[in-house]
């Protein structure tokens, strides 16, 4: 494993240990963990695909948003507390006790814009742990909602993409942290935030459930070299190519799985494993389904979809980093 734990529980520290015995970084993604409004509690599905990931002894795990069922008004800050308890208890410390650090996005329902108490709940349960993740900071200023990581080499910049909107002056932090000297030295850039910049869900292709700007935002991270957006919130895994960036939409670990535009199969739980061998320059996505543990054939994917932003290329399985 990359990291050891001391210790137990969210008190922990995590050191990095590199693995002697591994030629590819693996890196674990997962998106959408939330059940009903107000829950503090997880469908069986997030607990066995957490499992079923620690299995697979990814060096990190990336949670692209939604990780507590908030937006909703009259949740109080108890309450609120207890949701995020509840994710401490369920994703974060199985991923702490297996020496795993998380690197997490704000989903609209961990903390959307307009309702503070979600962002003042964020806010009362990340900063405190934030030394003891196991995560290189580069700027935290502002985490959880916006920050920048260089791991093992590889520069993580998470935005808030809480909602459609990114803010002027986040995109100007961004580009600065994109353009630094250490993003720009890395192995590799990516950016992670909870909206995409491309529909691709049933009922999620319209306004307000993609980022504003699309166009904008992609030609930001393409000319920054970045290798690939990972986001959420439309709860089905596609992996596209757009211009020059790799867009990695995940599906949900949690409630209300989708399906894709112009899609019938069933949809189903899933998370996602990306290997990076540097030796070879390459990158390795691989989806798993929560229900049996085994990955799912690219060729289910279809080779292109059909979104209100244009069409939409499906990625090979293998590629080169950027």
């Amino acid at each position: 494993m990359l990291q050891l734990m001391l210790g137990t529980g969210c008190s922990a520290a995590l050191l990095p240990i590199r693995a002697a015995n591994r030629s590819a970084l693996r890196v674990g993604l997962i998106s959408d963990l939330n059940s009903s409004y107000g829950s503090t509690s997880y469908i069986p599905s997030v607990h066995q695909g957490v499992e079923r990931l620690i299995a697979l002894q990814p060096d990190l795990v990336v949670c692209a948003g939604d990780m507590v069922a908030g937006q909703m008004r009259g949740l109080s800050g108890q309450q609120l507390d207890a949701m995020w308890r509840g994710f401490e208890a369920a994703v974060l410390q199985p991923l702490q006790m297996a020496g795993i650090p998380l690197l997490p996005a704000i989903g609209n329902h961990d903390g959307s814009p307009g309702f503070a108490a979600d962002r003042a709940a964020v806010s009362r349960f990340w900063p405190p742990i934030r030394s003891r993740m196991g995560l290189g900071f580069v700027d935290a200023l502002q985490f959880p909602f916006r920050y920048t990581v260089l791991q093992e080499g590889i520069f993580w910049l998470v935005w808030d993409a809480s909602s459609a909107r990114i803010p002027e002056d986040q995109l100007v932090w961004a580009q600065q942290q994109l353009a630094s000297t250490k993003a720009q030295a890395a192995r590799a850039r990516f950016v992670v935030g909870h909206l995409p910049l491309v529909g691709v869900g049933q009922g999620k292709d319209r306004p307000g459930e993609v980022l504003d700007r699309g166009s904008e935002l992609q030609a930001l991270m393409e000319n920054t070299r970045v290798q690939a957006y990972i986001s959420g919130h439309h709860h089905v895994w596609f992996s596209g190519r757009r211009g020059q960036l790799d867009l990695i939409q995940l599906g949900a670990l949690g409630s209300g799985p989708r399906r894709l535009l112009d899609v019938d199969a069933s949809p189903q739980q899933t998370f996602t494993l990306l290997e990076m061998d540097g030796v070879r320059d390459a990158i390795r996505e691989t989806t798993y389904a929560v229900s049996s543990g085994e990955p799912l054939a690219w060729s289910t994917l279809p080779a292109r979809l059909k979104t209100r932003a244009g069409l939409l290329q499906r990625n090979s399985s293998e590629r080169l980093l950027r």
